[in-house]
């Protein structure tokens, strides 16, 4: 899809968010068959081929992207709210037209008490005429809180709203604070959106005043000066939270396009484009993971795929946790230690990615001081190897990972207790290309495993694992022709399995796929009323377990809704 295309210009700073919110009308709509794949995975399509339609359209489906299209929205669930007294403050209001952020000042509200049973974040937006994806960031007494991109405008302007669940937080929100937020954008005489929002947070009441959920953080805690942490002495529970991001523009925006230097392609990096988001303590590797592989709502070369329904986590950039509990040992001796975010494989020197770091930490009220130490520290070789296979079609195969278990034991109020944490990550992909790039098609899959053991000391031992297996899947193929018609096809794919074993027995389970598939053709190269697009996408949100079931589906044909279904 050409590098050179396919930037969807995100440059502005960064955000983060939840649920993406609508009340449309539906009508349900057949799904078409899938397009023949290739030996290697990829759909084959050709140029010129008709996108695909559902089997049964509803009359008021245009036969092309008009000047206007339904608001964006997903098939994520909403945010629960108790059923208690609720308090509402606006943290931020601002239209954003440069890279000047918005600051302001928030106090806590009056009347709910200091313990909330939960915090609801909504954002809402509005933005006409034309303007590029967008990121942003809101941080509240220097805690980043919330991180997002925007949609793509019609000429006839969207509006949409996003809710997140920032309850963790209330450590952050029971003072006043600094409020900066900022959406970079630019608006001149071609670029004419300018981005209009408004942020506030909603306090419900506990039940019980001073009764707060266990999962809720004693503490939230920032890097002094980006780089050390100084943690209470009687942290018992110590997780950080990165919200890690490639974007701000050049490749690292689509890093699982490049290739290496040897190549012929637009986008390249020396090591090719295996990425693993790791955190240091005092220069001691303390966490690995694979980064999510986010497409912003201009990528893959093709606005038209993304204007209602964004790919998975685009309105919704999930921090990546660390469990740093095996080295609170070393960090409760009461002085500032180093952590280090880094990103392995983007070439030396170069930016593009975006690492903040957010360090909950749960205290033990029974003691002053909780001591320990680091008993295992066991990291496997890193392996990244990248194959390029020249010819009429271009081939780069890609296969990485890593592995990662550390130990460490705490002697808290009510006994020693040992927190073993363990993290597999591997990546496999396929890459092909022709010359000029013409076709441009990618296969890869990444998977991000872990572990979580916490044992308590004999006789009344209690041991809790809590075991994840991420999956997340990206294949598609944009296709130009001699007609300067561009056609993509893909889909991506947000898996999670989770179990929670409590001395070998199953206590709590859940399973979630997130699949988004899309297929839209316009004309390049040509003024907006010219483009003659059409696009299919839609999403299916499932999410099952021992807490209950969740699955929505909503298709798209031309920017209307035609499918919004509800399941279970």
């Amino acid at each position: 899809m050409r590098c050179r295309i396919i930037m969807s210009m995100l440059t502005g700073a960064i955000l983060l968010a939840g649920t993406v919110l609508g009340v449309p009308s539906a009508q349900a709509a057949v799904a078409g068959e899938a397009a023949p794949r290739s030996a290697h995975g990829h759909q084959e399509i050709a140029a010129d081929a008709p996108a695909r339609v559902p089997a049964r359209v509803p009359a008021d489906v245009p036969a092309e992207f008009g000047a206007d299209w339904h608001d964006p929205l997903t098939a994520a669930p909403p945010v629960t709210r108790p059923d208690a007294k609720s308090c509402q403050v606006t943290i931020a209001e601002a239209q954003f037209r440069d890279f000047t952020p918005y600051r302001g000042t928030y106090t806590p509200p009056d009347g709910c008490g200091d313990r909330w049973s939960k915090v609801v974040l909504r954002l809402d937006g509005k933005v006409k005429g034309r303007q590029f994806d967008r990121l942003g960031y809101l941080h509240v007494g220097g805690v980043e809180v919330f991180r997002t991109s925007t949609p793509e405008p019609s000429p006839d302007g969207i509006e949409w709203a996003v809710e997140k669940d920032v309850t963790r937080y209330s450590d952050t929100f029971r003072q006043a604070q600094d409020v900066e937020m900022l959406i970079g954008n630019v608006v001149d005489d071609t670029y004419t959106g300018v981005i209009d929002v408004k942020v506030t947070l909603t306090f419900y009441a506990g039940h019980r005043e001073g009764k707060q959920a266990a999962a809720v953080p004693d503490r939230v805690l920032t890097l002094a000066d980006g780089a050390t942490l100084t943690t209470p002495r009687n942290s018992e529970r110590v997780v950080a939270e990165v919200y890690a991001t490639g974007s701000g523009g050049g490749c690292e925006e689509y890093w699982y396009l490049t290739v290496p230097a040897t190549a012929p392609y637009s986008c390249q990096a020396d090591d090719g484009p295996y990425r693993e988001v790791q955190i240091k303590v005092d220069g001691r590797l303390a966490g690995i993971a694979a980064p999510f592989p986010t497409v912003w709502t201009g990528g893959w070369s093709n606005p038209f795929l993304w204007y209602v329904i964004p790919g998975p986590r685009a309105f919704d950039v999930k921090p990546i946790e660390y469990d740093l509990t095996p080295f609170a040992g070393l960090l409760n001796d009461g002085r500032p230690h180093r952590v280090e975010v880094s990103v392995v494989g983007v070439p030396e020197g170069q930016s593009g990615w975006s690492t903040p770091v957010n360090v909950l930490v749960w205290q033990d009220a029974g003691r002053a001081h909780v001591g320990g130490e680091l008993v295992t520290h066991k990291e496997g070789a890193l392996t990244d190897s990248v194959v390029h296979t020249p010819g009429t079609e271009h081939r780069v195969d890609t296969r990485g990972g890593h592995r990662l278990t550390v130990s460490g034991y705490l002697d808290t109020s009510h006994g020693r207790v040992t927190t073993t944490v363990t993290r597999t990550l591997a990546n496999t992909s396929a890459h092909r290309w022709t010359d000029g790039e013409s076709v441009d098609g990618l296969d890869a899959v990444w998977t991000d495993d872990e572990s979580v053991t916490v044992g308590g000391r004999e006789p009344a031992r209690t041991d809790r694992t809590d075991r994840t297996h991420r999956t997340y899947t990206m294949n598609g193929t944009t296709t130009l022709g001699a007609d300067d018609r561009l056609r993509t096809v893909l889909t991506l794919g947000d898996r999670a399995d989770a179990v929670t074993t409590r001395n070998g027995r199953r206590t709590a389970w859940s399973r979630l796929d997130d699949t988004y598939t899309g297929d839209a053709t316009f004309t390049v190269n040509v003024p907006r009323d010219q483009r003659h697009a059409v696009g299919t996408t839609s999403e299916r949100y499932r999410l099952r377990g021992s807490s209950g079931c969740y699955d929505r589906a909503l298709t798209t044909v031309q920017g209307v809704l035609t499918e919004n279904r509800d399941g279970c």
